[in-house]
């Protein structure tokens, strides 16, 4: 497999071992991209607040992350009613990304057969084992998209292929190498020119986070603002459309950052590949098509108020909208299935239709093309 540049294996967690226990350190994502700091997560209540305020992003982190939460939980207490506790607060932290609840769900069927002396510890293992496959994961994931964009590269011999991505789904939303932005890393570090286009991701920024990976990685890259992605996609300054995934009904309609339904419908009509990537954990088969994907509504403080820096490079928040305003805020949207090309997993490529998914789902080998 094709190593990715150093700056795409990096990872937002570590781990620690404290005289007062095992704990986590979290880089806190609501202080990039101005400032770059580690904040420890040494009980249940951290991790919740962590996943709850979003100082953790993205659906394959925040289920390594939750599975962590979980180890944390039960230093305190190992019972049974304890575990089902635990595992139902954390679950309840984000509704939507569906790699929060299967993370759990594997953690506490490796941990309910065990006496309750060892659970910890397995605990711990299991969180280890789940982060580790996170990031194997998305590297295979980076060299199955680096296909993809050598043939669109191989197209347009004569200039840097241009890719558009939405929200942040490099390594800081995994345990390492990211999604979307993994085929990005690998086409870089394998020599392909090219340029992307980051959007902003608004009401949270998300893309800010992306272009903060992306300086760091050495890849060119022009941050836009949400609303310009229509005007770029039909003057023909865009070859596709990467981007990542909360969850993936079986009929392969696909739920990711608010906005992602727009460059898909614009790609759509310029007959653009649009790409998703996403390792099979966030396939849910259990979600029939993308009207059983619950969306999470978050505060309307995230409309209201504006992070950034002053003058003093103090990190603040600005009101930008007045009190007394009706304000709605739907942190997903759901692209269906006849809009996404391709989906991009860790054991291939595949169309976005339930058969396809299946065949995946059940071989490792299976790669459709």
């Amino acid at each position: 497999m094709p190593s990715l540049p150093q700056a795409a294996q990096q990872s937002p967690l570590r781990r620690l071992s404290t005289q007062a226990g095992e704990q986590l350190e979290i880089l806190d994502q609501t202080l990039l991209p101005w400032r770059k700091a580690w904040r420890p997560l040494s009980t249940l209540a951290d991790t919740e607040h962590a996943i709850l305020d979003m100082q953790v992003r993205g659906a394959p982190l925040i289920g390594v992350i939750a599975a962590y939460g979980l180890a944390l939980g039960l230093q305190k207490d190992a019972s049974d009613n304890a575990l089902n506790a635990i595992s139902a607060r954390l679950a309840a932290t984000r509704p939507t990304a569906v790699n929060l609840g299967w993370a759990l769900t594997r953690a506490c069927e490796r941990l309910r057969p065990l006496p309750v002396g060892e659970r910890v510890a397995a605990a711990w293992r299991e969180a280890d084992a789940i982060a580790r496959e996170d990031a194997d994961n998305n590297q295979a994931i980076g060299a199955h998209g680096l296909k993809l964009l050598q043939y669109l590269a191989d197209r347009h011999p004569d200039r840097p292929l241009q890719l558009m991505t939405h929200c942040n789904a490099g390594w800081l939303a995994t345990a390492g190498y990211g999604t979307a932005l993994a085929p990005i890393y690998a086409a870089r570090h394998a020599g392909l020119s090219m340029h992307v286009w980051v959007s902003e991701t608004r009401p949270r920024n998300q893309g800010l986070l992306t272009a903060w990976e992306l300086l760091e990685a050495g890849v060119p890259h022009t941050l836009i603002a949400d609303n310009a992605a229509g005007l770029l996609i039909l003057q023909g300054r865009v070859d596709a459309i990467i981007v990542g995934a909360d969850r993936i009904a079986a009929n392969g309609d696909v739920a990711n950052k608010v906005g992602t339904s727009l460059k898909a419908l614009a790609a759509a009509h310029q007959c653009l590949p649009f790409y998703v990537a996403a390792p099979t954990s966030t396939l849910d088969f259990s979600a029939v098509s993308g009207d059983d994907i619950p969306i999470e509504t978050r505060s309307d403080h995230e409309l209201r108020f504006v992070a950034g820096v002053d003058c003093n490079t103090r990190i603040g928040r600005l009101c930008q909208i007045a009190e007394g305003h009706s304000v709605y805020n739907p942190a997903f949207d759901i692209t269906p299935a006849a809009l996404v090309t391709l989906i991009i997993t860790e054991r291939g490529v595949s169309p976005a239709n339930e058969p396809a998914l299946a065949r995946l789902s059940r071989n490792p080998a299976t790669t459709d093309t």
